[in-house]
């Protein structure tokens, strides 16, 4: 009991001294200085987090498969990535006992729905689960792990100095920029992926926390990595205008693979999600993965070697250590073998996830790309039907294309790519196959891989200011709870001494059970409710109506809007789904709700 009280004294004296340095700190350092100096933290500690995981996975990937052969199969394929997705899903199911799978969709989630707040275990445990995912070959990237650590970091140190919503949000995206920054060297990648993904509005306010954290995480990254580009790219063979309809074609051609990824791999998961059990998703996934990787290893891991080799010429290389290796010179099978790569690729990234591995869309968007590219050019190129095409540079254009498409952001794409490869020369054919590419996919899906299911239940911030701030809006805050209510057996006797003790014109009409039957104006009984001779003739069933549309809780706010301008009502009633009444809610509450956070957020 003494050991206790002391325990209980020692957390009190840490409070009150923490306290005394929020208060210095906001007497002595203005906040938009102390947001400069948060964002240098939240950069250097989401660099430290990024080499962490690039070091984990690439131990655990040398360790295992160093003395694996190149010039045939190699069984230990089928058995790895199983064992992986098992010890990561056990991780997460047991240790961590939360979800902590695509990581990107639950930043968007925090900032339009949870007040940018993240858990404070997110700062480590994707770090853990994806290494081990990864390192025994799970077919995913690092990146949204690292994206979604580096904005649980800004989130939990903003949530520590007690910074309010706007600053919190803006934390997040510093984490999340320094995350892509530090893992791919790619500062300026970093804050496009917050302009483009995030839906970060890029302000006075908000430019220089986001290159701070962005280029503090590339520096760190820099001094311990060393300078060279991510992917060695050495451009022999100069692009020419000739080229140009050849590039047009590849971003269509780019356009539809992101298309067919982002179908595929929603399709998968939704197979993955109707398996109640744990198990079998595992083994479901299981199969898939090690089939897929056993029989094209070049889907083990992130991949990034195989860029690699590609990017430096070596079509070759795309069948070590498989059962093609034999016939590794033949066209049609590393026809063959691309081709599969470009089929499969998604398949192995869904079993990846959906067995229980924990990964992002961000590696194999790249990987697909490069693999895209490279195929496009080294078919047209085989059969004659255009001018010679650079395969290393299409597969780099490739890249910025699928990147594009899946994420739905062109300028990520272009500058990711260039500064993956130092590939500066060619800025033009990677702008307009990254344009291209986007803007084929926009004509048959709205919203990238991340958003869409956020986007389909209203729950998605974008750079549209009014949708912005309905996102923002929450349903409970504009509820009006005092109506008095009335039952439709009531007189109107019983129904005038109700009015004279309100301050409203409507009356939800409720059962026993509280189930709304409909309202009661008080412009439509004004006629009758001061002649005493038909009170106890009139019954609240007959003089109630319909309201014109009802609201249900949880409906999201921009929807609720829709209602309100279809029907030209200004006050609505809110019902649960089953029906039960909970209050109303009117047109003049949400406009000052709204106006209040479109100031708060507006601030610059």
């Amino acid at each position: 009991m003494i050991d206790n009280l002391e325990a209980k004294e020692e957390i009190g004296k840490e409070k009150d001294w923490f306290l005394k340095i929020l208060i210095w700190r906001e007497k002595n350092i203005k906040e938009k200085n102390f947001i400069l100096i948060l964002s240098f933290l939240v950069g250097m500690f989401a660099a430290f987090a990024a080499l962490i995981l690039k070091y984990l996975i690439h131990f655990i990937q040398n360790l295992l498969t160093e003395h694996f052969t190149i010039d045939g199969a190699n069984y230990l394929y089928l058995v790895y990535p199983i064992i992986g997705i098992l010890l990561s899903g056990m991780y997460v199911r047991y240790v961590v006992k939360d979800d902590i799978s695509h990581g990107v969709t639950r930043i968007l989630y925090a900032i339009s729905q949870r007040k940018s707040r993240l858990k404070p275990h997110n700062m480590y445990t994707s770090v853990v689960a994806s290494s081990i995912t990864i390192g025994f070959g799970g077919s995913v990237g690092a990146e949204a792990p690292v994206v979604y650590t580096g904005a649980a970091i800004g989130s939990n140190i903003g949530r520590l100095f007690r910074l309010d919503q706007r600053v919190l949000m803006l934390m997040v995206g510093c984490g999340a920029a320094a995350g892509i920054a530090g893992i791919f060297k790619a500062p300026i990648a970093g804050l496009l992926f917050t302009l483009e993904v995030l839906m970060i509005d890029l302000t006075t306010t908000s430019v220089m926390p986001l290159l701070i954290s962005s280029t503090t995480a590339a520096v760190v990254t820099y001094i311990f990595m060393g300078p060279t580009a991510q992917f060695s790219f050495v451009q022999t063979e100069p692009f020419i205008a000739e080229r140009i309809p050849y590039v047009i074609l590849l971003g269509i051609f780019c356009g539809f693979i992101s298309l067919y990824f982002t179908r595929i791999i929603n399709w998968l998961e939704d197979i993955f999600r109707k398996l109640s059990k744990p198990w079998l998703k595992f083994g479901f996934g299981a199969v898939i993965l090690s089939l897929t990787i056993f029989l094209l290893p070049p889907l083990y891991g992130e991949g990034y070697d195989s860029i690699i080799k590609l990017l430096g010429g070596n079509v070759q290389s795309i069948t070590d250590g498989s059962i093609f290796y034999p016939l590794k010179d033949n066209f049609w099978i590393l026809f063959l073998n691309l081709g599969l790569i470009v089929l499969l690729k998604v398949f192995a990234t869904a079993a990846t996830n959906g067995g229980g591995g924990v990964g992002g869309t961000f590696a194999p968007s790249l990987y697909l790309g490069c693999m895209s590219g490279f195929l496009f050019a080294f078919t047209l190129n085989h059969f004659g039907y255009s001018i010679p095409l650079s395969e290393k540079n299409f597969a780099l254009m490739g890249m910025a294309g699928v990147m594009s498409g899946v994420m739905h952001a062109p300028l990520m794409g272009i500058f990711l790519t260039a500064e993956l490869t130092g590939g500066f020369s060619l800025f033009l054919p990677l702008m307009i196959t990254s344009t291209v590419a986007f803007g084929t996919i926009k004509i048959f899906e709205p919203y990238s891989i991340y958003t869409m299911r956020l986007a389909k239940k209203g729950e998605l911030l974008t750079h549209h200011k009014d949708k912005a701030v309905l996102t923002l809006l929450k349903m409970d805050s504009v509820i009006e709870k005092d109506f008095l209510s009335v039952r439709p057996d009531m007189n109107l006797g019983d129904m005038v001494k109700i009015i004279s003790n309100a301050h409203r014109n409507i009356f939800p009409v409720i059962d026993s059970n509280n189930i709304l039957l409909g309202i009661v104006l008080l412009d439509d009984i004004r006629n009758i409710m001061f002649r005493p001779e038909l009170y106890n003739r009139f019954y609240v069933r007959r003089f109630m109506v319909s309201p014109p549309a009802k609201i249900v809780v949880g409906m999201p706010m921009e929807k609720v809007m829709k209602i309100f301008d279809d029907t030209n009502a200004w006050n609505l009633p809110v019902v649960e789904e089953d029906g039960k009444y909970v209050g109303f809610v009117s047109k003049s509450k949400i406009f000052n709700s709204y106006r209040r956070v479109l100031v708060h957020f507006s601030q610059d």
